[in-house]
């Protein structure tokens, strides 16, 4: 039976291609892999795609390994780069995210230059998959191939503002937080504001204040809350006992992390040590967690989560607070609810906790509200056509695709098939933890082993 491709990977971001990787290295002669990526530049996706040296890793370099058996690769190759030569150890160094992607792609290179297998790069957008007797059939817009496997790796989608009047809008009123170009083209003077205040957020701001922006920054955001910084020497809790919270309900959990906390800071440690404790096991207090209480740790806690659990480089927190303190940029807690375009400006709506009107007006409107996690809202094609036609089903809590632990996408019926799986953030109602490289190259790379057969690189 006929088939262009033996595996087929929907989506070149940094999931795709860290999949690519992994599958190229362990491939035996013969097998036919190609990936599907509308960009020119797999490695890169939304997070990665960014030019700017002012947009840095949240994460130290020395834990940036594509490659979960090598833990120094990042460190290695930055060590052959003329920009880095002499400069010492870059373990702990948060750098711009532009070096990641170059990493990427020079490892997908080197995986493909050094494989048995066959890779192909197509640039075409995949609308629509079907499962047929010669095997998974991928269309696009002028064409269609079959593969024997396919890896959904499609990544994360913008969510779109959430307001009245928002689809009136457009650039230059309204830019998009990853618009690097657009947000380096506000004068300097221009009044600005950001609706989110999440990691997003201080990319906008890394951007205006790196481009000499001088005017008022208003950030909206329904808590009121700021990503929070990584401690310097990233120290661990290694007291904590992780397992011991896996009995235990949410309410039960949250105490015993906030007298942890206190304890931590009254022997001078700082608070980030009992983060950095859970943080390789979040996949299992997830799934440990019974369905209600993941449904109040969504409606309750997930914001207070994200700014403790996604922190941000030291160096970014500084610019943050230098710009509060100065009061160029202003924090309003309330809820983003109209935007209307004036003769000169846009008139933002919004309301407060206790129902009071904030009004602001502005030249531009920042849409920093960060990733769509609901499947049905994420204006994709192939996964509206995936779940109308019942090979995909939302995860749970409706965030991500339903899958079972190994990424394997569940249909209708509930049924979940080898050939059709999951990497990336489409996996977060299953596993919560699923944008982060740590968890993308353990994906990643269990993929490639179950569909090779070789649990050790070549």
């Amino acid at each position: 039976m006929h088939r262009d491709h033996d595996i087929a990977i929907v989506g070149g971001g940094a999931a795709g291609t860290l999949a690519a990787i992994h599958l190229l290295r362990r491939a035996a002669p013969g097998l036919r892999i190609a990936m599907y990526e509308p960009s020119l530049h797999p490695g890169e996706g939304v997070a990665y795609s960014t030019r700017r040296p002012e947009h840095l890793l949240n994460v130290p370099a020395g834990k940036m390994s594509a490659l979960p058996d090598e833990p120094g690769d990042f460190l290695a190759w930055l060590a052959t780069r003329r920009e880095y030569a002499g400069a010492g150890d870059q373990s702990s160094r948060y750098l711009p995210r532009r070096d990641y992607a170059a990493y990427l792609a020079q490892r997908l290179e080197e995986a493909r230059t050094g494989s048995a297998a066959t890779f192909e790069l197509h640039h075409h957008r995949i609308t629509a998959l079907h499962r047929r007797a010669d095997g998974l059939r991928l269309e696009w817009s002028g064409g269609s191939a079959t593969a024997g496997r396919v890896l959904l790796a499609t990544g994360n989608a913008p969510r779109p503002l959430p307001a009245r009047g928002a689809s009136a809008l457009g650039a230059p009123r309204l830019l998009e937080a990853w618009d690097s170009e657009g947000l380096a083209a506000i004068a300097p003077d221009a009044r600005v504001c950001i609706a989110g205040t999440g990691l997003s957020m201080v990319d906008a701001v890394l951007t205006l204040a790196a481009c000499g922006h001088r005017g008022p920054v208003h950030l909206l955001s329904r808590h009121g809350l700021l990503p929070l910084a990584h401690a310097p020497d990233s120290p661990v809790d290694t007291g904590l006992e992780v397992d011991a919270l896996l009995a235990l309900d949410l309410r039960a959990r949250l105490r015993v992390l906030r007298q942890r906390v206190a304890e931590a800071a009254a022997g001078g440690r700082p608070w980030q040590a009992v983060l950095e404790r859970l943080r390789p096991r979040v996949q299992a207090l997830w799934r440990s967690l019974d369905a209600a209480d993941q449904r109040r740790f969504l409606r309750h806690v997930v914001r207070y989560w994200d700014i403790h659990r996604h922190r941000i480089a030291p160096e970014a927190d500084a610019v943050l607070q230098d710009l509060v303190r100065s009061g160029r940029l202003q924090l309003h807690r309330a809820r983003l609810d109209l935007v209307t375009s004036g003769t000169r400006c846009v008139h933002i709506g919004a309301r407060d906790r206790h129902g009071a009107v904030v009004a602001l007006d502005v030249e531009h409107v920042i849409n920093a509200t960060g990733v769509e996690m609901r499947v049905q809202a994420m204006r994709n094609p192939l996964l509206e056509q995936l779940l109308g036609d019942g090979l995909a089903v939302p995860g749970a809590h409706g965030i991500g695709l339903a899958t079972d632990m190994d990424g394997r996408m569940r249909d209708a019926s509930d049924m979940a098939r080898d050939d059709l799986r999951v990497v990336g953030s489409l996996r977060i109602g299953e596993a919560w933890e699923s944008l982060a490289v740590p968890e993308l190259r353990q994906q990643a790379q269990a993929v490639a082993e179950a569909w090779t057969g070789v649990a050790v690189a070549a």
